[in-house]
């Protein structure tokens, strides 16, 4: 999807972008490759064809972060189908709902691992950085405007600048409405029984039954339930980028 997307030029819109795709320029290539563009100078045009090189060139290099720069956020989903096996999923846990509640937990699945980050154990700036080091993009649920902003808080310059697929504002351009759990269900996906019903609120008491009492049933339940929230990301992507892909395709009759 991203080499059909013409958004990384400059003062070109949606509008213009379906237009380009119904004159049959499906992509980065056609454009090149098409002498003249209606409605887009010659000067302009040398202009374009450059900064669809640069952006070839950096796809090829898995640059993911050049896009950011070029891209609007809410059009990261493009990217997946470039980088799925350099995705990191995450979700965050903390000790309330405040974004300067400390971070209990940091759940990342990249490159097949699970990864589980604990306060007062291994969550710190080094392991969190290590753990996203080779990741090209990231996909969160609300993690535009509660993971993502509490880990820079918290532990600046540790996530990368990379792009960001937040599922809850992609999933309701698909179709989807609800929280996390309530698209898990209406996509299919099942939770262990165990943490199938837990809440974020539950969470927040689980972390402080570990601090008060040690207990490692609750952190082991705390573990678990984070990890749900983090592997359900990934299905829930795919499903995602498909049905908006589908969607944009079928606006343009293409």
């Amino acid at each position: 999807m991203i080499r059909r997307t013409f958004l990384i030029l400059p003062a070109l819109g949606k509008k213009r972008e379906t237009n380009l795709w119904r004159e049959g320029i499906l992509d980065w290539e056609d454009f090149r490759s098409t002498a003249r563009i209606k409605g887009i100078g010659a000067a302009k045009k040398s202009e374009m064809d450059l900064l669809l090189a640069r952006a070839d060139s950096s796809l090829a290099a898995k640059q993911s972060e050049y896009f950011c720069r070029i891209l609007p956020s809410v059009e990261h989903w493009r990217m997946l189908d470039n980088f799925w096996e350099d995705v990191a999923y995450l979700d965050i846990e903390t000790s309330g709902r405040s974004r300067y509640a400390e971070v209990t937990v940091v759940g990342i699945y990249t490159k097949g691992q699970m990864i589980s980050l604990v306060k007062g154990q291994d969550l710190n700036f080094q392991n969190l950085a290590a753990a996203l080091k080779d990741a090209k993009m990231l996909v969160t649920f609300n993690g535009s405007s509660f993971d993502l902003p509490i880990l820079e808080y918290h532990f600046p310059f540790a996530v990368p600048k990379v792009p960001h697929c937040d599922l809850r504002h992609a999933c309701r351009r698909a179709g989807y409405s609800g929280g996390l759990k309530s698209i898990e269900k209406q996509m299919g996906l099942l939770r262990e029984r165990e943490v199938e019903y837990m809440t974020g609120e539950e969470a927040v008491y689980l972390w402080h039954a570990w601090q008060r009492s040690h207990s490692k049933n609750a952190l082991n339940l705390l573990l678990k339930y984070n990890e749900e929230d983090v592997m359900n990301l990934e299905p829930i992507a795919h499903k995602t980028y498909r049905l908006l892909e589908q969607q944009l395709l079928e606006e343009a009759k293409i």
